[in-house]
Protein backbone atom coordinates (compact mmCIF):
# COMPACT_ATOMS: atom_id res chain seq x y z
CA UNK A 1 0.00 0.00 0.00
CA UNK A 2 1.62 3.46 -1.08
CA UNK A 3 0.99 6.68 1.22
CA UNK A 4 0.71 9.87 -0.47
CA UNK A 5 1.10 12.93 1.72
CA UNK A 6 1.15 15.83 -0.75
CA UNK A 7 -0.78 16.50 -4.31
CA UNK A 8 2.48 15.56 -5.90
CA UNK A 9 3.05 12.25 -4.52
CA UNK A 10 -0.18 11.49 -5.70
CA UNK A 11 -0.23 12.73 -9.25
CA UNK A 12 2.94 11.02 -9.71
CA UNK A 13 1.42 7.30 -9.03
CA UNK A 14 -1.72 8.16 -10.36
CA UNK A 15 -0.02 9.08 -13.56
CA UNK A 16 1.15 5.35 -13.27
CA UNK A 17 -2.22 4.24 -12.96
CA UNK A 18 -3.55 5.40 -16.30
CA UNK A 19 -0.41 5.14 -18.22
CA UNK A 20 -0.98 1.43 -17.66
CA UNK A 21 -4.84 1.53 -19.33
CA UNK A 22 -5.58 0.37 -15.44
CA UNK A 23 -8.83 1.75 -14.02
CA UNK A 24 -9.49 3.43 -10.90
CA UNK A 25 -12.32 3.33 -7.89
CA UNK A 26 -11.95 5.92 -5.37
CA UNK A 27 -13.49 6.35 -1.97
CA UNK A 28 -12.72 9.80 -0.10
CA UNK A 29 -13.39 8.99 4.17
CA UNK A 30 -12.98 11.53 7.27
CA UNK A 31 -10.96 8.81 8.81
CA UNK A 32 -11.89 6.83 11.84
CA UNK A 33 -12.58 3.58 9.86
CA UNK A 34 -14.99 1.29 10.41
CA UNK A 35 -16.55 -1.36 8.91
CA UNK A 36 -19.09 0.66 7.02
CA UNK A 37 -16.23 2.24 5.21
CA UNK A 38 -14.51 -1.00 4.53
CA UNK A 39 -17.67 -2.14 2.56
CA UNK A 40 -16.83 0.59 0.35
CA UNK A 41 -13.73 -0.51 -0.20
CA UNK A 42 -14.79 -3.86 -1.20
CA UNK A 43 -17.22 -2.58 -3.44
CA UNK A 44 -14.53 -0.39 -4.82
CA UNK A 45 -12.69 -3.62 -5.34
CA UNK A 46 -15.16 -5.40 -7.38
CA UNK A 47 -15.18 -2.66 -10.28
CA UNK A 48 -11.85 -1.65 -10.64
CA UNK A 49 -8.29 -2.43 -11.10
CA UNK A 50 -6.94 -0.08 -8.57
CA UNK A 51 -8.27 1.20 -5.00
CA UNK A 52 -7.44 4.48 -3.95
CA UNK A 53 -9.07 5.81 -0.17
CA UNK A 54 -8.40 9.45 1.24
CA UNK A 55 -8.42 10.64 4.82
CA UNK A 56 -8.94 13.87 5.30
CA UNK A 57 -10.67 15.56 8.47
CA UNK A 58 -12.44 18.45 6.25
CA UNK A 59 -12.60 21.46 8.49
CA UNK A 60 -14.83 23.36 5.87
CA UNK A 61 -18.19 21.03 6.40
CA UNK A 62 -17.89 21.28 10.08
CA UNK A 63 -20.85 23.64 10.95
CA UNK A 64 -19.01 24.07 14.79
CA UNK A 65 -15.66 24.20 15.49
CA UNK A 66 -16.28 21.59 18.26
CA UNK A 67 -17.42 19.46 16.35
CA UNK A 68 -14.20 19.19 14.24
CA UNK A 69 -12.07 19.37 17.33
CA UNK A 70 -14.08 16.08 18.62
CA UNK A 71 -13.68 14.45 15.72
CA UNK A 72 -12.01 10.98 16.53
CA UNK A 73 -8.38 10.77 14.48
CA UNK A 74 -7.10 7.72 14.33
CA UNK A 75 -4.61 7.74 11.58
CA UNK A 76 -2.79 4.42 12.50
CA UNK A 77 -5.78 2.13 13.22
CA UNK A 78 -7.08 3.75 9.90
CA UNK A 79 -3.92 2.57 7.56
CA UNK A 80 -3.75 -0.78 9.01
CA UNK A 81 -7.03 -1.61 8.07
CA UNK A 82 -6.74 -0.37 4.89
CA UNK A 83 -3.30 -2.25 4.28
CA UNK A 84 -5.31 -5.41 5.61
CA UNK A 85 -7.72 -4.40 2.71
CA UNK A 86 -5.05 -4.60 0.52
CA UNK A 87 -5.71 -1.31 -1.15
CA UNK A 88 -3.51 0.22 -3.49
CA UNK A 89 -3.00 3.97 -2.89
CA UNK A 90 -3.91 6.01 0.19
CA UNK A 91 -4.04 9.86 0.24
CA UNK A 92 -3.59 11.26 3.55
CA UNK A 93 -3.06 15.48 3.12
CA UNK A 94 -2.86 17.85 5.67
CA UNK A 95 -4.81 20.44 6.09
CA UNK A 96 -2.75 23.12 4.42
CA UNK A 97 -1.75 21.01 1.31
CA UNK A 98 -5.86 20.87 0.95
CA UNK A 99 -6.95 24.59 1.70
CA UNK A 100 -3.44 26.53 0.61
CA UNK A 101 -3.40 30.29 2.17
CA UNK A 102 -5.12 32.61 0.06
CA UNK A 103 -7.86 29.44 -1.30
CA UNK A 104 -11.33 31.52 -1.78
CA UNK A 105 -12.58 29.22 -4.11
CA UNK A 106 -15.57 26.92 -3.18
CA UNK A 107 -18.32 24.99 -4.61
CA UNK A 108 -21.84 25.39 -4.24
CA UNK A 109 -24.91 23.18 -5.36
CA UNK A 110 -28.00 25.06 -5.17
CA UNK A 111 -31.71 23.73 -3.85
CA UNK A 112 -30.43 20.32 -2.40
CA UNK A 113 -27.75 22.11 0.11
CA UNK A 114 -30.41 24.23 1.87
CA UNK A 115 -32.66 21.47 2.80
CA UNK A 116 -33.13 19.11 5.68
CA UNK A 117 -29.00 18.04 6.62
CA UNK A 118 -28.42 21.69 5.13
CA UNK A 119 -30.62 23.53 7.08
CA UNK A 120 -29.68 21.72 10.14
CA UNK A 121 -26.06 22.69 9.35
CA UNK A 122 -25.85 25.65 7.28
CA UNK A 123 -22.15 25.70 4.92
CA UNK A 124 -22.69 21.80 5.62
CA UNK A 125 -22.65 21.02 1.70
CA UNK A 126 -20.98 23.69 0.63
CA UNK A 127 -17.54 22.07 2.40
CA UNK A 128 -18.57 18.65 1.02
CA UNK A 129 -19.00 19.75 -2.08
CA UNK A 130 -15.74 21.49 -2.20
CA UNK A 131 -13.40 19.33 -0.83
CA UNK A 132 -14.82 16.40 -3.38
CA UNK A 133 -14.41 18.21 -6.54
CA UNK A 134 -10.71 18.99 -5.59
CA UNK A 135 -10.50 15.35 -4.45
CA UNK A 136 -11.44 14.38 -7.68
CA UNK A 137 -9.99 16.91 -9.61
CA UNK A 138 -6.40 15.52 -7.98
CA UNK A 139 -7.27 11.83 -7.67
CA UNK A 140 -9.18 11.64 -11.53
CA UNK A 141 -10.69 8.53 -10.81
CA UNK A 142 -12.99 6.28 -13.05
CA UNK A 143 -15.37 5.73 -10.23
CA UNK A 144 -16.45 6.91 -6.67
CA UNK A 145 -18.11 4.83 -4.00
CA UNK A 146 -20.80 6.77 -1.58
CA UNK A 147 -22.66 5.17 1.21
CA UNK A 148 -26.57 5.25 0.62
CA UNK A 149 -26.43 6.26 4.55
CA UNK A 150 -25.47 10.05 3.86
CA UNK A 151 -28.50 9.78 1.35
CA UNK A 152 -28.70 13.92 0.49
CA UNK A 153 -24.76 13.47 0.20
CA UNK A 154 -24.63 10.97 -2.47
CA UNK A 155 -27.38 12.83 -4.38
CA UNK A 156 -25.53 16.42 -4.08
CA UNK A 157 -22.19 14.56 -5.46
CA UNK A 158 -24.55 12.86 -8.09
CA UNK A 159 -26.05 16.58 -8.94
CA UNK A 160 -22.36 18.15 -8.55
CA UNK A 161 -20.58 15.26 -10.87
CA UNK A 162 -23.18 15.46 -13.69
CA UNK A 163 -23.11 19.26 -13.57
CA UNK A 164 -19.55 19.83 -13.72
CA UNK A 165 -19.30 16.80 -16.15
CA UNK A 166 -16.38 15.25 -14.41
CA UNK A 167 -17.27 12.10 -16.64
CA UNK A 168 -16.70 9.90 -12.72
CA UNK A 169 -19.12 6.90 -12.37
CA UNK A 170 -21.05 7.11 -9.20
CA UNK A 171 -21.42 3.96 -7.15
CA UNK A 172 -24.49 3.54 -4.51
CA UNK A 173 -23.37 1.15 -1.57
CA UNK A 174 -25.94 0.48 0.77
CA UNK A 175 -26.00 1.05 4.73
CA UNK A 176 -24.00 -0.60 6.58
CA UNK A 177 -25.81 -2.16 9.90
CA UNK A 178 -25.02 -3.37 12.93
CA UNK A 179 -26.64 -6.46 13.99
CA UNK A 180 -29.11 -4.13 15.94
CA UNK A 181 -30.12 -2.18 12.95
CA UNK A 182 -28.05 0.91 14.12
CA UNK A 183 -26.31 2.23 10.66
CA UNK A 184 -22.86 2.16 11.04
CA UNK A 185 -21.55 5.67 11.87
CA UNK A 186 -18.41 7.31 13.45
CA UNK A 187 -20.45 9.06 15.47
CA UNK A 188 -21.47 6.07 17.37
CA UNK A 189 -18.53 5.97 18.92
CA UNK A 190 -20.34 9.59 21.11
CA UNK A 191 -23.25 7.03 22.47
CA UNK A 192 -22.35 4.86 25.88
CA UNK A 193 -22.77 1.58 26.30
CA UNK A 194 -26.98 1.92 26.87
CA UNK A 195 -27.70 4.13 24.31
CA UNK A 196 -26.00 2.49 21.60
CA UNK A 197 -27.16 -0.77 22.37
CA UNK A 198 -30.92 -0.13 23.90
CA UNK A 199 -31.79 3.07 22.59
CA UNK A 200 -29.93 4.29 19.39
CA UNK A 201 -31.23 1.04 17.29
CA UNK A 202 -34.85 2.41 17.55
CA UNK A 203 -34.15 5.04 15.03
CA UNK A 204 -34.26 2.43 12.59
CA UNK A 205 -37.38 0.39 14.30
CA UNK A 206 -39.03 3.58 14.07
CA UNK A 207 -38.56 4.58 10.35
CA UNK A 208 -39.62 0.65 9.53
CA UNK A 209 -43.15 1.21 11.23
CA UNK A 210 -43.40 4.37 8.61
CA UNK A 211 -42.60 2.25 6.05
CA UNK A 212 -44.96 -0.74 7.22
CA UNK A 213 -47.30 2.10 7.25
CA UNK A 214 -47.16 3.24 3.88
CA UNK A 215 -47.26 -0.40 2.40
CA UNK A 216 -50.58 -0.71 4.20
CA UNK A 217 -52.10 2.18 2.63
CA UNK A 218 -51.10 5.30 5.06
CA UNK A 219 -51.16 8.54 3.33
CA UNK A 220 -51.18 10.88 5.73
CA UNK A 221 -47.51 11.60 5.44
CA UNK A 222 -47.49 14.41 7.70
CA UNK A 223 -49.16 12.90 10.30
CA UNK A 224 -46.34 9.72 10.21
CA UNK A 225 -44.01 12.28 10.40
CA UNK A 226 -45.59 13.67 13.60
CA UNK A 227 -46.07 10.62 15.40
CA UNK A 228 -42.52 9.12 14.68
CA UNK A 229 -41.01 12.59 16.43
CA UNK A 230 -42.91 12.17 19.51
CA UNK A 231 -41.82 8.71 19.56
CA UNK A 232 -38.18 9.01 19.22
CA UNK A 233 -38.69 12.27 21.85
CA UNK A 234 -40.25 9.64 24.45
CA UNK A 235 -37.41 7.06 23.81
CA UNK A 236 -34.50 9.72 24.91
CA UNK A 237 -33.31 11.61 21.48
CA UNK A 238 -33.94 15.11 20.56
CA UNK A 239 -35.27 14.64 17.24
CA UNK A 240 -34.20 17.23 14.49
CA UNK A 241 -36.98 15.69 11.70
CA UNK A 242 -38.07 13.29 10.24
CA UNK A 243 -38.80 13.63 6.49
CA UNK A 244 -40.98 11.43 3.83
CA UNK A 245 -39.58 12.58 0.79
CA UNK A 246 -39.51 12.00 -3.16
CA UNK A 247 -36.24 9.41 -3.29
CA UNK A 248 -35.57 10.74 -6.54
CA UNK A 249 -35.14 14.85 -5.66
CA UNK A 250 -36.04 15.11 -2.31
CA UNK A 251 -39.03 16.53 -3.20
CA UNK A 252 -41.76 16.41 -0.72
CA UNK A 253 -43.54 13.76 -1.04
CA UNK A 254 -47.46 13.00 -1.73
CA UNK A 255 -49.26 10.10 -2.04
CA UNK A 256 -48.59 9.48 -5.81
CA UNK A 257 -45.00 9.27 -4.88
CA UNK A 258 -44.24 6.05 -5.79
CA UNK A 259 -39.99 6.36 -5.05
CA UNK A 260 -39.81 7.20 -1.59
CA UNK A 261 -37.24 7.73 1.18
CA UNK A 262 -37.50 8.20 5.04
CA UNK A 263 -34.87 10.55 6.08
CA UNK A 264 -34.38 10.64 10.56
CA UNK A 265 -31.91 13.03 12.16
CA UNK A 266 -31.88 12.85 16.10
CA UNK A 267 -29.62 13.48 18.89
CA UNK A 268 -29.19 11.12 21.37
CA UNK A 269 -26.75 12.04 23.84
CA UNK A 270 -24.13 14.00 22.25
CA UNK A 271 -24.28 12.12 18.98
CA UNK A 272 -26.19 13.39 16.01
CA UNK A 273 -27.60 9.94 14.11
CA UNK A 274 -28.96 10.20 10.37
CA UNK A 275 -30.39 7.14 8.78
CA UNK A 276 -32.93 6.49 5.76
CA UNK A 277 -34.82 3.62 4.46
CA UNK A 278 -35.95 3.76 0.98
CA UNK A 279 -39.27 2.22 -0.24
CA UNK A 280 -40.17 1.98 -4.25
CA UNK A 281 -43.57 1.00 -4.78
CA UNK A 282 -43.51 0.73 -8.24
CA UNK A 283 -41.95 -2.61 -8.10
CA UNK A 284 -44.45 -3.54 -5.30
Amino acid sequence: MIQANDKDALRVVMRGYRSNCETTAFVPTLGNLHEGHLSLVRKAKKVADRVVVSIFINPTQFDKPEDLAAYPRTVDADLALLKKENIDLVFLPQIEEMYPIGSATRVEVDGISEILEGDSRPGHFSGVATIVAKLFNLVQPDISVFGKKDYQQLMLIQRMVADLDFGIEIIEAPTAREESGLAMSSRNNYLNDEQRNKIAPNLYAQMNNIRDAILNGESNYLGLQENCIKELNKQGFRADYVEIRNADDLSVADQNTKALVILVSAWLGNARLIDNITLDRRVL
